[in-house]
């Protein structure tokens, strides 16, 4: 192995710890110096290049492992430096960038898909190109199994709400405009009737292809105490999709009346991905976005009827 001035000032320095092993060796990576399916010099290399023991050694590997940098790890040769994992670009519109993450998601036997969100539009259309491709014959998974967090028709919603009623839900009777998710307040129940066409929709277009194609197909929806701020997709669990709700004043028809309203586009706001196999980072977030769906899907949501 070609010594250089950095090796050079490991070997004159101090026992090492395996975290300075691994920032070393990131930045070998970094520079170029060590390029995707070179092998790495062996345990007893390393172990002899950093004056350390090769349980140290190893621990470094381990780090670099969970971050993606390693591919061929065993315990029979030296493992090499990973290939770059693959990149989805920059975030994306939700109504673009779905639509293309359902359709790999789509290429596995068992589907699975997580969502949070205020309406069901995004995943309703984002779903339709998977489904059309199963009723053509060229992806037949054996299961889908779809679970769907959304608001509860219950609570006073943060958004969407009447720009007359922000802050006034506590008023006296006929004081003013109705209270905010009242049955009386007109932008509630624009939101509560796009919210329940819109998962019924869902529902149907899914359940069609248990029908005609024998595809095992489950769809749950539970409601939530609490608005979302942002919106999050979890896929087969290996991907994470999230993108923040940002409100906004704008006036909307509904029937013969003008909505003035707070509201938020969850089909313009950009979605970040994060993929599990992309290190561990990402896999941290992944890891801990399952346990944040499973816990408000067992614990604080309550059955959600679509009517």
């Amino acid at each position: 192995m070609t010594t250089t001035q950095e090796s050079a000032d490991v070997n004159g320095s101090s026992r090492h710890s395996s975290q300075e092993i691994a920032d070393v060796l990131r930045e070998r990576i970094r520079v170029g110096e060590l390029k995707p399916g070179d092998r790495l010099p062996t345990q007893a290399e390393l172990a002899e290049e950093f004056g350390v023991e090769r349980g140290t050694v190893r621990q470094a590997l381990r780090a670099l492992q969970e971050d993606g940098l390693l591919s061929n790890v065993s315990k029979g040769s030296p493992p090499r430096i990973a290939a770059p994992a693959p990149v989805h670009g920059e975030p994306q519109p939700a109504m673009v960038g779905l639509a293309s993450r359902l359709r790999d998601a789509f290429a596995v036997p068992r589907v699975r898909i997580d969502a949070v969100c205020l309406t069901a539009e995004t995943l309703m259309l984002g779903l339709s190109e998977p489904l059309r491709l199963i009723h053509e014959g060229r992806v037949r998974p054996d299961s889908i199994d779809v679970r769907v967090l959304m608001p509860s028709r219950d609570i006073n919603l943060a958004f969407p709400v009447s720009v007359g009623s922000h802050g006034t839900a506590t008023a006296p009777a006929g004081a003013g405009p109705a209270p905010a998710g009242s049955d009386d307040d007109p932008v509630h129940q624009r939101w509560l009737q796009m919210r329940n066409a819109q998962a019924q929709v869902l529902r149907h277009n899914l359940q069609a292809v248990r029908a005609t194609h024998g595809i095992t197909v489950q769809v749950r929806f539970r409601a939530l105490p609490f608005t979302p701020p942002v919106k999050m997709y979890l896929l087969n669990g290996e991907e994470a999709l999230m993108g923040y709700y940002t409100p906004e004043r704008r006036e909307e028809e509904w029937g013969s009346l003008t909505l003035e309203m707070y509201d938020a586009l969850g089909s313009q706001a950009l979605l970040f991905s994060f993929l599990r196999r992309t290190g561990h980072r990402d896999a941290a977030f992944v890891a801990e976005t399952e346990k944040w769906f499973d816990a408000l899907w067992e614990t604080i949501t309550s059955d959600l009827t679509l009517s």
